[in-house]
């Protein structure tokens, strides 16, 4: 009885260890990152060059810097963060489990940045193109840069989300959780929860939600394949355990 709450209270200091130095490391490069949060604001206005922007109250742009500098720093340390995560979860997993785990979150950072690219370079040009060719002559836009900021980290965070679902599909299939049969038939189902899901992370516009929901259904389709494969792994396996059981 003793051991067991000796055995929590390290796994509850270690956990508190790992969170510190996540919390710390995020908090010192959004630190830095405020002091050049100049050069990531030329980035972000980039995609809106056709557009103006004005600040309503007096603290809205420098709130707006303190979150782009948040954001930055956040990804700029991210990796620190899943390394700390990695130390704390390696010691209770077994040997394929580690290797698995380890590839799962090289391949969602990867997916991650590849969301954020995607709607970076592609969506939010799009989409603010769209919006900016709805002005007439009698309403002038005047877009509050807080506003703007909100709508693109909005559009960024939705992306890289969702560009997760394949690792996401691939760990769920390895520890037997779903399978590419059960997937199948319930693609329609899950075709219609892509839309809803799509309207509730995306701006309240059709545009920016078919946008989304596009590249989720291609996803989807990406991760039947891969949940397909890994399938064929576990059946795999399993055959091997029995054969090894049975010879024992």
């Amino acid at each position: 009885m003793n051991e067991n709450k000796f055995t929590l209270i390290e796994h509850l200091a270690e956990l508190r260890k790992r969170l510190f130095i996540i919390l710390a490391v995020a908090i010192g490069t959004s630190s830095i990152c405020f002091f050049y949060v100049d050069r990531v604001v030329q980035d972000i206005l980039k995609p809106a060059k056709q557009l103006d922007f004005v600040y309503l109250s007096p603290p809205e742009l420098f709130l707006a810097y303190v979150k782009i500098s948040l954001i930055a720093g956040i990804i700029i340390s991210s990796p620190i963060s899943f390394y700390q995560i990695w130390l704390f979860i390696k010691p209770g997993l077994e040997k394929t489990e580690k290797r698995f785990i380890l590839a799962s979150l090289f391949t969602g950072a990867f997916f991650f940045i590849a969301g954020t690219t995607f709607a970076y370079k592609i969506i939010l040009p799009i989409t603010i193109e769209f919006f900016a060719k709805l002005k007439i002559e009698d309403i002038e836009p005047m877009i509050s840069f807080g506003s703007y900021i909100g709508f693109i980290s909005s559009i960024l965070l939705s992306f890289g989300l969702v560009f997760e679902m394949p690792m996401l599909i691939a760990l769920l299939t390895r520890f037997k959780l779903i399978s590419a049969p059960t997937l199948r038939r319930n693609r329609k189902v899950v075709i219609l929860l892509v839309f809803i899901v799509a309207a509730i992370l995306t701006p309240p516009d059709v545009v920016s939600q078919i946008l989304l929901a596009g590249p989720m259904v291609l996803l989807f389709e990406l991760s039947i394949l891969i949940s397909s494969f890994l399938g064929k792994e576990n059946r795999q396996e399993n055959t091997l355990k029995r054969i090894s059981s049975s010879s024992n």
